[in-house]
């Protein structure tokens, strides 16, 4: 997880949101790669029209009939995230901000930019050449929507990268309990004005919020920062998330903190 906090210009040109040729995706190398024969596909989805949809409201993501309603979902075409670049704007006490789905040739110098500087190299693992990061782009971009890349704009401005991912058909989802539908956020704030005054926070509620009203079927948003990144944990517990479990992940160890729909109000 990235850190809520990183360095690069602040002072970006006004930025259109207007894209229509934007199309979500993820990493080949960063999700579960589910393959199941046609004739379960066809038997489970059979089974979740009958039942009224209730695969789509299983509690734990791991049992074949989720998995396979999963892959029948992503072969029949549907959204696995509800058209991130549909959910428009938000007002927020820091602005108004809205989540852009990534276009390659107008947004790389930046977003690369942003993952050279010192505060997140560490965490994200793309600096050096633009190429690392267009790798990293092109892999969700070119995947079957996952995970979406996304720019945060605020008031106008891009300040902000984020990626919205299905948590439960990510790697993720091998190291703790995961349900249908749960849906991840990764964030990284890149201007340094924008760091240290709490924006982090209000950004993670906000999108976590948009989330939860956009995606009728998501119970739960999931973020799994390094443990040792305490400002990011602390704008998570800000934001409304409570710290659910440390895990062992491949790459670092990781606070799980978790945003439940139930408690949105009381946190």
């Amino acid at each position: 997880m990235p850190p809520t906090d990183a360095s690069t210009d602040a002072g970006t040109a006004p930025f259109s949101t207007v894209d229509s040729k934007t199309g979500p995706g993820a990493d080949s190398e960063d999700t579960l790669d589910l393959r199941l024969p046609d004739e379960f596909l066809a038997l489970f989805a059979g089974e979740a029209e009958a039942a009224g949809g209730v695969a789509e409201r299983d509690e734990e993501m791991g049992t074949a009939r989720g998995m396979a309603k999963a892959v029948f979902a992503t072969q029949a075409g549907d959204d696995l995230l509800d058209r991130v670049g549909d959910w428009g704007p938000t007002a927020t006490s820091a602005g108004v901000f809205h989540l852009v789905p990534v276009r390659i040739d107008r947004d790389l110098p930046l977003i690369s930019r942003w993952m050279n500087d010192p505060a997140v190299a560490p965490f994200w693992e793309l600096s050096g050449p633009e190429t690392a990061t267009e790798n990293h782009l092109r892999a969700q971009l070119g995947g079957d929507g996952r995970s979406v890349p996304c720019l945060g704009v605020l008031d106008g401005t891009p300040m902000s990268y984020w990626e919205i991912y299905r948590a439960d058909l990510d790697p993720l989802a091998r190291h703790y309990p995961a349900r249908l539908h749960d849906t991840g956020i990764h964030l990284l704030i890149g201007g340094v004005a924008n760091r240290g005054r709490g924006l982090g926070a209000i950004l993670l509620r906000a999108v976590s919020d948009l989330v939860l009203d956009r995606r009728l079927s998501c119970a739960r948003v999931i973020a799994e920062p390094d443990l040792r990144n305490t400002p990011s944990v602390s704008a998570f517990l800000s934001a409304g998330f409570r710290f659910s479990a440390e895990v062992d992940l491949p790459d670092k160890r990781a606070a799980l903190m978790v945003r439940d729909r139930a408690l949105r109000d009381l946190l």
